[in-house]
């Protein structure tokens, strides 16, 4: 396809202790994704792009993230065998962004409809529509299954610009959805206040986006958090977790276009991640904005490597969700005629 570029399968490798399950990390247990494993796997897919920041005016260099990431993920201890392969990268080349996006979604699709657990490491955020492509044309979707999108971001990147970049993945969304005649069910944990204009939150008033601010997701607001992960879960059958790492403090995730002053703690971010796959609705997740040259001491990549592990090791069981509170600290709801929540926030 015209400005996409398909790579061969990268090697993994990294520290070995000797053989035997009790010594597994991840690169023992990742194979070269060929069309042929079972169902129940976890498929690894690159997507080298800097274009959609380079047109959203941010700092380049995402496109090198997918190999970072690996690297970072592939020493890291398995606590038990599991399935696993990668399916290689899509690179944009040429600036064509769009033609990228949907050769990843068609990537991603194929992936879910094999019964993968596709995880696609970017790129700029400008993936995260690639990968929605990929879902929303899944054998699920197209029998009836709700998707909603979970955003980890400090920006709502719904930007109604002509030209599409990482600004305006989650916009590109709300449209396909309106076009496809279903609600568009997204929520993002992490907005920063002073990132986001005035009309960008109006924009997601309108959407009927839930948000928390990053102020409301201090270690001390988890009961808060959980209640507005449980509401979202509630909404939708399958779920498109998005992580952009722009969204954790600058000390932990310096290596990314748009370092935060404030942050949401990692413990939020990672437990947000858990309840997630906890949850047995995870059918795709990517992560956004790993920019190794901006990086120090490899913590970001680290760090969405240790994300990444969470997401895939964390069993797949409703059962131990806390016990949920719907007016625990504040928590206030609004909802509509049909009971379904349209704002939340404090009292």
């Amino acid at each position: 396809m015209q400005g996409t570029a398909s790579r061969s399968v990268p090697v993994w490798t990294g520290r070995d202790d000797g053989p035997g399950a009790e010594h597994l990390r991840w690169h023992h247990v990742v194979h070269r994704w060929d069309g042929t494993g079972g169902p129940g796997g976890c498929a690894f897919v690159g997507f080298r792009s800097d274009e959609g920041v380079r047109r959203n005016k941010g700092r380049q260099g995402a496109a090198n993230g997918p190999d970072a990431l690996r690297g970072a993920l592939a020493s890291m201890a398995l606590p038990a065998p599991r399935s696993a392969f990668d399916a290689g990268d899509v690179e944009v080349t040429g600036g064509d962004l769009e033609s990228g996006q949907h050769e990843l979604g068609r990537v991603v699709t194929g992936l879910i409809d094999a019964g993968q657990l596709p995880v696609v490491f970017g790129g700029g955020h400008e993936v995260a529509f690639g990968s929605y492509l990929g879902l929303v044309h899944a054998a699920q979707v197209a029998q009836g299954a709700r998707i909603g999108v979970l955003n980890l971001d400090a920006h709502f990147d719904l930007r109604a610009d002509e030209t599409p970049s990482s600004g305006t993945p989650f916009r590109q969304m709300a449209e396909r959805e309106r076009v496809r005649g279903a609600d568009f069910r997204y929520a993002v944990l992490g907005i920063s206040q002073p990132s986001n204009t005035a009309g960008l939150f109006a924009t997601a008033d309108e959407l009927g986006v839930q948000y928390l601010t990053d102020d409301r997701c201090g270690v001390l607001d988890r009961p808060l958090v959980d209640d507005f992960l449980d509401d979202f879960l509630d909404t939708c059958d399958l779920v498109h977790l998005t992580i952009d790492l722009d969204v954790l403090p600058a000390s932990v995730a310096p290596g990314v276009s748009a370092p935060a002053a404030f942050g949401v703690p990692v413990e939020i971010i990672e437990h947000a991640c858990s309840r997630v796959a906890a949850s047995s609705k995870l059918a795709l997740c990517d992560v956004a904005e790993l920019n190794p040259d901006l990086d120090i001491d490899s913590r970001t990549a680290r760090t969405a490597a240790r994300l990444v592990h969470r997401v895939l090791t964390t069993p797949p069981s409703r059962a131990g969700a806390a016990p949920r509170s719907r007016a625990r600290g504040g928590f206030e709801r609004l909802l509509d005629d049909d009971g379904r929540t349209i704002h939340r926030g404090l009292e």
